[in-house]
């Protein structure tokens, strides 16, 4: 049996989809977390920070080392999500929960740049944020994608409306000048997780009560209640009666790729349009003829993904 975990670096903009794939992450077992670095997206990147250092204490993973990157994208104003995510980014759940610890002193990007140069080959990124950190670690080290095995990006849709604008994911609109570098970098290893597959993915309250079956009640309890306003905005918007596992899906599909099947072509992000700010441009018949760049979701096996997600918090 093959004991090696993969090594990783999560990428968050800690909200409630991000925490979720943190403990799935954990407690799947299947990775080496190498660090969680956080950026503005969100929430202000102070309380994404906040966030993601409750959430190691929650799960009793505090070892996990966290490093605060950009607090404001590259050249556009924040704009937070707290219509879905709430004012503190996870809902409200752990509210009176003291921080124990802070972040390290090293910036975001000047992690990353110094885990993948230094163990070439070995790292994969899952960023299920806005891209700045990573947009601002290639601006200082070019050379980053010949060093690094994958980047796992949750963001975009390509066949799918958006979730912020009538064409734009959240993750893409907020920093799409860090995107566009982020694709054009050379990479020879992104996947996207747009919202065509997260979409698809979608936690209602049968999994809630699986769930309670099986976890920590105090785990029961966070989940429970950082999903709760998700899922009524969620049913507002859509009708549906759950939430979508924007970055859980990234995770799982880094860690067990069979669960997402992928096609590659050409991805843009625009960046100069009034309407289309942050849309991706997936060119499904080569009309730009270039060179596919990005291997982009296109079905997921959503059972596989929730039988993953539900035992991996059953292990925390």
């Amino acid at each position: 049996m093959n004991t090696i975990k993969r090594k990783v670096i999560l990428d968050v903009d800690t909200g409630i989809d991000d925490a979720l794939g943190i403990m799935l992450a954990v407690g799947s077992g299947d990775c080496d977390i190498l660090g969680i670095t956080t950026v503005n997206g969100n929430v202000s990147l102070q309380q994404a920070t906040r966030n993601t250092l409750k959430i190691t204490q929650l799960i009793e993973n505090e070892y996990i080392p966290v490093f605060a990157g950009a607090d404001r994208p590259l050249v556009r104003q924040p704009r937070f999500e707290h219509s879905v995510h709430g004012n503190d980014g996870i809902g409200g759940a752990l509210k009176d929960m003291p921080v124990y610890r802070q972040a390290e002193e090293m910036a975001a990007h000047q992690f990353i740049i110094q885990q993948v140069m230094s163990q070439p080959g070995e790292i994969t990124l899952i960023m299920t944020a806005p891209l700045t950190n990573l947009a601002l670690a290639l601006q200082e080290q070019p050379d980053l994608p010949n060093h690094v095995d994958r980047v796992f990006i949750m963001g975009g849709a390509v066949n799918e409306y958006g979730n912020i604008t009538p064409t734009a994911e959240y993750n893409m609109y907020v920093d799409p000048e860090a995107a566009k570098i982020v694709f054009k970098a050379g990479f020879s290893n992104i996947v996207l997780v747009p919202l065509d597959v997260t979409r698809r993915v979608l936690l209602d309250r049968n999994h809630l009560a699986a769930l309670a079956r099986t976890a920590r009640p105090d785990i029961t309890v966070y989940v429970h209640q950082s999903t709760s306003d998700y899922m009524k905005r969620y049913e507002q918007r859509n009708g549906v009666q759950a939430c979508a596992m924007h970055d859980p899906l990234a995770v799982a599909a880094a860690l067990r790729p069979e669960l997402l099947h992928t096609t590659s072509y050409y991805v843009d992000v625009e960046v100069s349009s009034e309407l289309c700010d942050g849309q991706t441009v997936c060119d499904f018949q080569n009309r730009l003829g270039q060179t596919p760049n990005i291997q982009v979701g296109m079905t997921v096996d959503h059972i596989g993904f929730f039988n993953y997600f539900l035992e991996a918090l059953s292990r925390l």
